[in-house]
């Protein structure tokens, strides 16, 4: 089902993302008094509420930008600049091209700009005939209520005065957006949208890696578009980007995240909420590719990512980007040795070869994305598992300790993403440790999970169900 696009517009520092996250109702965009801080265009689908016959739960996706008119000098890791100013100015009017409104978000306490001036006569060229709500923003007090007015001058549309910091007149917006929306485009009678966001959107893929992986490359290239930003400066991308792509019939929102580094090198506020953004992907993600920069050697970075994923137990496919690169240097048989001695933790994790600048081996790794996310959510019967557990337990069992002999009387599955396996024992502390790591091996090589992360646990006796008590 469409949604409408509504683009959050402006130049910089009047609270486009601070916009956002009220809309959004949590923290989505990066917030800081520093000027081009939003680069990409950051999105996500949100609930409107109800219209007013309180029929329709109207969705939404909204889209912050970057501020226009600034200058945005990029300074890398050596000293050199790149100027980012046309780069984020073309995700601009891309945003405007996609939208169906137009939010043109002004600062109440600063009053009108020869900028603001400058960017609504490009406004006018560009957004056309599609509608307009101009956004004064920052009206903490009545004293700002003067310099709000003043953007009344552009005629773009409704006028609404709000403070996204406080919330000040927060439902006024969502009153004006949903009555400059042309919702029969989007909604008929017969299909009110009350359909979830989660079903909208399809599994959440997170691209995580190092800096310079090839992360937004990657998401470009599923996106048939360029979505975010590419650059060879290390630490371009600095939101968490949703880019919402189907691709082969199947609906995808995939995660462009910063570049994750040492956390001592990180350097300012930006920095640290940029990673810790990249890291959140991780725990919100139905799937993680984990881009491996194949022109460099594994690091302690690519480690770090690996524990975030085991420690929230994430499906993931290890992507092995700029493969181009590398291949003169190594097969893929012997890469794979390596990567089994450089990256601990996740043998059982699928391995796909790609070059994302040549669109090569992306396919692969999306298929591979959604084998797993139907994998960690399978659900194996109880029976089945209880005569799989049998069998391993005749193979091998755990040592006993004291002379006392592990018994197991009861194995069910509790839970799926990620699949979760409770077994009832006489005694937790005899499976505990190396028989466990077994159990693990031995549960990928005889149920559907062997490429996802599973978790196990021992339970006394005492804690068995009731309906199985009753069946022993």
């Amino acid at each position: 089902m469409p949604v409408p696009k509504i683009v959050i517009v402006g130049r910089p520092n009047v609270g486009k993302s601070s916009v956002l996250n009220l809309l959004a109702r949590r923290q989505v965009a990066i917030v800081d008094p520093t000027a081009g801080v939003t680069r990409d265009r950051v999105a996500i689908t949100v609930e409107l509420g109800p219209d007013d016959d309180g029929r329709h739960n109207r969705l939404a996706q909204i889209i912050d930008t970057g501020g226009y008119g600034i200058t945005d000098l990029e300074i890398g890791d050596h000293g050199n600049t790149r100027d980012m100013t046309a780069d984020v100015e073309r995700q601009i009017d891309r945003g405007i091209r996609d939208a169906d409104l137009v939010l043109f978000v002004t600062d109440a306490q600063t009053g009108v700009t020869a900028l603001d001036q400058q960017f609504a006569e490009v406004l006018r060229k560009k957004v056309g005939t599609k509608p307009m709500i101009t956004v004064a923003n920052k009206v903490d007090s009545e004293k700002h209520e003067l310099g709000a007015y003043e953007a009344a001058v552009f005629g773009f549309g409704e006028l609404v005065l709000i403070s996204a910091k406080t919330g000040y007149q927060k439902y006024s917006l969502y009153d004006a957006i949903r009555a400059a929306i042309d919702w029969d485009a989007f909604v008929g009678e017969d299909n009110p949208a009350a359909e979830a966001i989660e079903n909208l959107r399809g599994p959440l893929i997170a691209i995580v890696g190092k800096r310079n992986a090839g992360k937004s490359t990657l998401v470009n290239a599923l996106a048939g578009d360029e979505r975010v930003i590419v650059s060879e400066q290390p630490g371009t991308t600095r939101d968490a980007v949703d880019v919402d792509v189907e691709i082969d019939g199947h609906k995808l929102t995939l995660i462009d995240t910063a570049g994750v580094r040492k956390t001592k090198s990180l350097s300012g506020d930006i920095e640290f909420y940029s990673q810790h953004r990249a890291l959140r992907s991780v725990r919100r993600a139905d799937v993680c590719l984990l881009l491996i920069d194949a022109a460099v050697p594994v690091s302690q970075v690519d480690n770090q990512l690996v524990n975030e994923i085991l420690m929230h137990h994430r499906p993931t496919v290890i992507v092995v980007n700029k493969w181009d690169l590398a291949q003169e240097q190594y097969t893929q048989d012997q890469y794979v040795e390596y990567l089994d001695d450089a990256l601990k933790g996740l043998s059982f994790a699928p391995i796909v070869f790609a070059t994302a600048k040549d669109n090569d081996g992306l396919t692969d790794a999306i298929a591979m994305a959604l084998n797993l996310y139907e994998q960690a959510r399978h659900r194996v019967g109880t029976g089945e598992l209880n005569r799989t557990i049998e069998t391993i337990l005749q193979e091998r069992g755990p040592s006993s300790k004291g002379g006392k002999q592990a018994r197991v009387y009861y194995a069910t599955q509790a839970g799926v993403d990620p699949p979760t396996i409770a077994l009832f024992v006489n005694d937790p502390g005899l499976f505990e440790g190396t028989f466990e790591r077994y159990l693990l091996n031995r549960f990928r090589d005889e149920l559907p999970f062997s490429e996802v992360p599973i978790r196990l646990f021992f339970r006394p006796r005492n804690q068995v169900p009731r309906e199985a008590r009753q069946g022993q």
